[in-house]
């Protein structure tokens, strides 16, 4: 049966089509072990990145991590080497941000010097990441400085306090994210960057929230992508889960390394807690065709989150969250989102939009089931549909003017003590 996203785009096979590589089908295999590189608590990213250029020079193959414990800086994968963590092994990040390059790179919605990843990957075509094992990035320590570095400064950003990514893969196609435990990330969890057909495969992607916070560990940042299908996944991060960005600023939409993020499905995962289920935002220009499906959500603060910038041009549309169950916070959330606002030389503050935006057939437990400021003079809201929903909150929180051309069917809300 033909299935569709929101705007009646035809949801291609590709998207069904989720098997993934046996180790033997990605070629030869570069044991870590079998090359002099010892599972003994010391930092070997040297000898790693050695043993992923011979792989690349010779035809290409798969970096295999045995079992153990493998620790390393950040690492550059070329065009035909995979990356394979056997069951019991791990590839752990080093605890020491000095361990990675700071080279021109993709944060927050800008192109800019900053550390690179754990694993970075960029301008490949079929790449694929995948075993039974664990990426560990060993980001207590990273966490720690940047919150006591929040005590003396409490407007210390990302960029301020330095830190990097546990996977970066940009400008890259076919790539296959699959069957790992990817945890302790200093920084962002995973993020891709202006790439196409890429899947994340029943991963367990984790960061705490206690009793250390883990400062920003987004489970995956999706950053001007088409084709991304998120599948089987389990997510629980101290901070957004699914996020989708593009750029910011008074004139994001006008500069060409921004962009639109498109045809996105995420289904059949399961969230622990975390900030939001699927965030639009903070630095995100246009979103398009998003379809979030057959979910359980044990506990976060928003189901849907659209991020307000005023200072940058926004267009989400056509979102369809359905048949999505369990405990937040919020169900919906839409307000201003003012960090680090800047308008730079622009004197007229830019039009943003949310339209074609769609819930239905959900049963949750919620505080509140609206959180939504209306302000015409900064983004305008319109042509939502809320169908077949069970709903418990201790706040309702709808009123009839914040949306123009609303749309229930079949939607009760119950309000009542949590």
């Amino acid at each position: 049966m033909q299935e569709y996203f929101p705007d009646n785009t035809p949801i291609d096979a590709w998207f069904y089509e989720n098997r993934v590589p046996s180790l033997e089908e990605l070629g030869r295999q570069y044991v870590l072990s079998e090359h002099g590189i010892a599972d003994d608590g010391q930092v070997h990213t040297g000898q790693i990145q050695a043993l992923i250029d011979t792989a690349a020079e010779n035809g290409g193959g798969v970096i295999v991590v045995p079992a153990g414990t493998y620790r390393t800086g950040s690492l550059f994968f070329r065009q035909g080497v995979n990356l394979y963590v056997a069951e019991n092994g791990v590839l752990q990040g080093s605890d020491d941000v000095s361990d990675y390059e700071v080279r021109m790179t993709r944060i927050e919605g800008e192109n800019c010097m900053y550390l690179t990843a754990l694993v970075n990957a960029e301008g490949l075509d079929g790449f694929t990441v995948c075993g039974r094992g664990t990426i560990d990035g060993n980001g207590l320590r990273a966490w720690k400085a940047f919150q006591l570095r929040r005590k003396w400064n409490p407007h210390c950003t990302n960029k301020d306090e330095q830190r990097p990514r546990l996977l970066y893969i940009a400008d890259s196609k076919n790539v296959t994210v699959a069957g790992l435990a990817l945890v302790n990330s200093h920084f962002w969890t995973n993020h891709i960057y202006r790439c196409e057909r890429v899947k994340f495969l029943n991963c367990r992607i984790c960061s705490p929230s206690a009793p250390v916070k883990a400062p920003s560990t987004d489970a995956i940042d999706i950053d001007v992508c088409r084709d991304v299908l998120i599948k089987g996944c389990y997510m629980e991060v101290n901070d957004d889960a699914v996020v989708l960005k593009g750029g910011k600023g008074p004139w994001a939409s006008d500069a060409p390394e921004n962009g639109a993020n498109e045809r996105i499905l995420v289904e059949d995962c399961e969230y622990g807690f975390c900030h939001g289920c699927l965030t639009c935002g903070s630095e995100s220009v246009h979103n398009r065709n998003v379809l979030v499906r057959r979910i359980k959500v044990r506990s976060g603060f928003n189901l849907l989150w659209l991020k307000m910038r005023p200072d940058t041009p926004q267009l989400y549309e056509y979102i369809t969250i359905e048949d999505v169950e369990g405990q937040i916070t919020n169900l919906l959330n839409i307000n201003p989102w003012t960090q680090f606002y800047d308008l730079k030389d622009r004197t007229d503050p830019p039009l943003s939009y949310a339209e074609h935006i769609t819930v239905r057939r959900c049963s949750f437990d919620c505080h509140r089931f609206f959180c939504v400021r209306k302000d015409e003079t900064q983004y305008r809201l319109s042509d939502f549909t809320f169908a077949d929903l069970r709903i418990r909150a201790k706040v309702n929180g709808f009123e009839e003017d914040m949306i123009d051309n609303v749309y229930f069917d079949d939607v009760a809300v119950e309000e009542r003590p949590l």
